[in-house]
């Protein structure tokens, strides 16, 4: 009887020990996994999300949980309405011009990666390193030299009747390209007038779409032959479908740039591996990017394909201080949709 009960209760304290065993491990899986907000580019079939991801999750064993959330501003709009109990680790695709928004919320904690060393210090624009640039980009108008229609020279032509439904616009309210053009329009013609440039140019445009995937591949599939974009846009083509149709064009009176960042939360339960994800993001995964976004790589080691001798260098850009976009982008949104619905 005693032998009978030992074994038993030897029995129960190996399935224990097991059980314990198998919760451990869960839980070490676990701390090896991140979340990492990313907007919809970077996530999708086209974009670097397939393949540095796998690649990553192979160098360093840790696992990535990507979570796309559409567009950059409905990104870190959705973050900061989550607050602490957001659930990522990192969040990826916060331009420069958020950065302020950014700021407020408290949400993130800074990383200074030994890696910025080769970043130029003009791309660094937060010096606490709460935003981390990983690659940078200047708007510009795409056009399909493949159409009847005449490439404009500037954006005074974009309001000339001749593009009337064929010019493809973004919602600033809703994505980052958008709020460039917007800020665009302001670096160009001032406060007083950039609305004016929008009644005019709205009037000529075929869409105004909620984000830049969905407005290029209307342009892609030949709706309009205008579209707002990046001057790195035709490298894609050039790349992976040896074409040169899709030419950025640059306009004498400048355009503005953007930067794109990602941050570490400070409610982050696993920041070593969310440090090591920025670092790999950093470097290896620099060119790959860069070249699926249609960016310009920060890291300057970053080696870069022939076909970015089609993206063409504005003589002129501008930028915006982040303290001075968060302290009037309420105003110039709404602004923006009185002037844009009142068509």
């Amino acid at each position: 009887m005693k032998r009978n009960l030992f074994t038993t209760v030897l029995l129960l304290l190996l399935c224990t020990t097991v059980l314990f065993s198998q919760a451990a491990g869960e839980s070490t899986d676990d701390e090896k996994t991140l979340t990492l907000y990313c907007y919809d580019t970077f996530s999708s079939e086209w974009g670097s999300g397939p393949t540095l991801i796998p690649l990553f999750e192979q160098e360093t064993g840790i696992k990535v949980d990507v979570v796309s959330t559409g567009d950059a501003v409905e990104m870190l709009s959705r973050a900061i309405m989550e607050g602490e109990d957001c659930p990522a680790d990192l969040i990826m695709g916060i331009s420069d011009d958020q950065a302020s928004k950014a700021y407020e919320s408290a949400l993130f904690e800074p990383y200074d990666s030994p890696v910025l060393e080769h970043v130029d210090d003009s791309l660094e624009f937060d010096g606490e390193h709460r935003l981390i640039p990983f690659d940078y980009g200047v708007f510009a108008f795409v056009w399909d030299s493949e159409s009847d229609v005449p490439a404009p020279r500037s954006l005074d032509d974009l309001m000339d009747p001749v593009y009337k439904d064929k010019i493809i616009l973004i919602d600033p309210r809703t994505s980052s390209v958008g709020l460039g053009l917007l800020m665009w329009t302001i670096d160009v013609y001032g406060e007083d007038g950039y609305l004016d440039w929008w009644r005019a140019v709205g009037q000529n445009a075929l869409t105004i779409a909620d984000g830049w995937s969905s407005g290029y591949g209307l342009f892609t599939e030949g709706e309009a032959p205008i579209v707002i974009s990046y001057t790195t846009s035709p490298v894609y083509h050039v790349l992976w479908e040896d074409s040169t149709r899709y030419q950025a064009l640059v306009f004498p009176e400048g355009h503005h740039q953007t930067i794109e960042s990602i941050g570490m939360l400070a409610t982050s339960r696993h920041k070593e591996e969310a440090k090591a994800f920025i670092d790999f993001i950093l470097t290896e995964g620099q060119a790959e990017t860069a070249i699926a976004n249609s960016m310009y790589p920060v890291n300057g080691e970053t080696v870069l394909p022939d076909a970015y001798e089609w993206a063409p260098v504005p003589d002129k850009v501008f930028s915006m201080d982040p303290e001075y976009v968060a302290a009037n982008i309420d105003r110039w949104t709404e602004e923006w949709t009185q002037a844009m619905t009142s068509l």
